[in-house]
């Protein structure tokens, strides 16, 4: 906190504090007072204490004044006892120092080396910060800044207080080209390019806001079907009309006048166009609503503001100077809202000083609101919005017309955005391109894996048909075993019948049986009773009921069995044979296709 300077005087009746605050918030300040303590704060100066030599009371005749000029508050206290005069109120120093030290008595002696007394009157230890008035000498060597060039030294006690309000440090004794040179470098360092093709891509929200109409809209196209399409000045009730909390502002300003030289008037016609476009984009971008932000949007996108820049050549400087910031600061970063507050700018300056003066009214409460932004009125708004009431109405439409012959491009902002944007183009058609064959490599995929699952149904249904067909065959020769079955079991009926041999007809109780069964064949003989006519009916049913087969391997095998049978005849025991169940099986054909068919022939002559 600072400690203000002050003085007091006073009257048979009153004691006045006259205390000198630059730059302070008057709307915002306390006042303390009760018999012999006063105190005073107004942001960032605090007073914090001052102990008078007489007592003052609050009894209602008490006042206070505020000179925005001087940037001095008086006040005025009455004294408790009329008439009573105070003493000593040119000792600030005493008047500063904590009411208890006054009283103070020595609480320690301190013996020297040499025996010697020294008595010291030793204060208690104050851990209150100590306050040293502020006393005014003639600053060194300082570069202006402000409205006109008419401000200096005034961030030099400041700083500390005022840093969040602009980005230069100690700007009291940077030149203005210095300034310049950092604001660029700041800029040039703040950039990113991933949030602007961010925006420059996905614009649907940047689309709305352009869409945004601000009242100067409606304003000038009102001017535009008045004048028939041209654009003179003409200041009209009929197009910008000023709301009562607006005319109670301009009732506060002091009437005063500026006493600028050609360079100075330049540059504050140039810091005009330069607050206007900041103005503009701010309205554009919150549609007209005022937030926490749009303070700080205003005075970080003019540079006249932030970085108290002086050093404006020409208008073309000024709208690149707010290009760049637009697409390195705020929430949204697009071409487009520079061109748009551009125009928005033209707009006002056409509509005249009432049009200029609504603006910076707005800007003003804005910066009223905001807690760090205040010294800026002081600096910039407050003269400008004093300035513009009595400027000509000619020199504001050269402005306009001078604004309107400027040209600005991408190229002009010096951070290589066409360049960016045509590269990021590029990337973007590598990755469509890229998407495409992936595209078209998954539908081939897709492609030859249904080609593989029809393959897979085809083979299948050629497997189903072969075990089709194979069942059929099983069909056929099982109903070939039925047929073998069926004349198996009409031999056995006729097992009891008496059977020949190769040899010729034998008497007795045996009976010549044949299996045939998984390419062996079996013969067995069963003891029946003889009969020659039943063995002749026999041969003749065997001859009628097989067939013989057509492969001359069957028949050779047969006629070698037959052969064989002939020289070696088998002895009866070893012919007969019985299955587990006790009854002669006399042929069992192999389920085969081509089954060994034994023949028997008899010899008639022995019959």
């Amino acid at each position: 906190m600072i400690t203000p300077a002050f003085e007091l005087t006073q009257d048979p009746d009153f004691l006045t504090v006259k205390i000198r605050v630059p730059y302070a918030r008057a709307s915002e300040f306390d006042i303390y007072f009760e018999g012999e303590d006063f105190k005073f704060y107004a942001k960032p100066y605090f007073l914090r204490q001052l102990t008078l030599p007489g007592r003052i009371v609050e009894d209602g005749r008490e006042k206070a004044s505020y000179n925005t000029d001087e940037g001095t508050f008086t006040i005025q206290l009455p004294k408790e006892v009329p008439g009573q005069y105070f003493e000593g109120l040119d000792m600030l120093t005493s008047l500063l120092a904590p009411k208890k030290s006054r009283s103070a008595k020595p609480l320690v002696e301190e013996m020297a080396a040499s025996a010697e007394l020294c008595e010291e009157n030793e204060e208690e230890f104050d851990w209150e910060m100590e306050q040293i008035p502020y006393e005014e000498s003639p600053p060194p060597l300082q570069h202006p800044y402000g409205f006109g060039n008419l401000r200096s030294g005034v961030f030099q006690r400041l700083q500390d207080e005022l840093s969040d309000v602009i980005d230069i440090k100690d700007p009291d004794q940077t030149p203005a080209e210095e300034r310049r040179r950092r604001r660029l470098a700041a800029e040039a360092a703040k950039f990113e390019p991933d949030h602007y093709l961010a925006d420059f891509f996905e614009d649907e929200a940047i689309k709305h806001l352009l869409k945004y109409k601000p009242w100067w809209i409606d304003a000038h196209k009102k001017m535009t079907a008045l004048q028939g399409g041209s654009h003179q000045e003409h200041d009209s009730p009929a197009f910008v009309v000023f709301s009562e909390a607006e005319r109670e502002q301009m009732r506060k300003f002091t009437n005063k006048s500026f006493l600028l030289d050609k360079r100075s008037r330049r540059h504050v016609y140039l810091g005009l166009i330069d607050i206007l476009l900041a103005y503009c984009y701010e309205i554009r971008v919150n549609e007209g609503d005022k937030n926490v932000e749009s303070s700080w949007n205003i005075r970080k996108l003019s540079a006249a503001l932030c970085w108290l820049e002086v050093s404006f050549s020409s208008i073309h400087d000024v709208l690149v100077s707010f290009g760049r910031r637009v697409l390195c600061y705020p929430l949204y970063r697009h071409f487009e809202l520079v061109t748009r507050a551009f125009s928005d700018t033209v707009m006002i300056l056409q509509l005249g000083k009432a049009a200029v003066l609504k603006c910076l009214l707005d800007i003003h409460k804005i910066f009223m609101e905001s807690d760090p932004a205040y010294i800026l009125n002081d600096l910039f708004i407050t003269d400008y919005c004093i300035w513009i009431q009595k400027v000509k109405s000619k020199k504001l439409a050269a402005l306009c017309e001078s604004l309107q012959k400027t040209t600005l491009s991408k190229s002009h902002m010096g951070l290589e955005l066409e360049e960016l944007e045509a590269a990021a183009v590029l990337v973007q058609e590598e990755e469509k391109a890229l998407k495409a064959a992936g595209t078209v490599s998954k539908q081939q995929l897709l492609c030859s894996e249904s080609e593989t699952s029809d393959s897979e149904e085809s083979s299948s249904t050629s497997s189903s048909e072969t075990e089709g067909s194979d069942s059929d065959e099983q069909e056929s020769s099982t109903s070939e075993d039925g047929e073998i079955n069926s004349l198996q079991g009409t031999l056995q009926e006729e097992r009891t019948a008496p059977l020949i041999d190769c040899n010729g007809l034998r008497q007795g109780t045996d009976t010549w049986a044949m299996e045939v069964g998984d390419g062996k064949s079996k013969v067995s003989l069963q003891s029946t009773t003889p009969s020659g006519k039943l063995v002749e009916e026999l041969e003749m049913q065997i001859q009628s009921a097989m067939r013989l087969s057509e492969q001359p391997e069957g028949l050779a095998t047969a006629g070698c069995i037959s052969q064989e049978q002939e020289e070696n005849p088998v002895p009866e025991p070893d012919r007969f044979s019985e299955d587990a169940a006790g009854k002669g099986n006399f042929l069992e054909v192999s389920p085969k296709p081509n089954p060994l068919l034994f023949l028997c022939s008899t010899n008639e002559d022995e019959d």
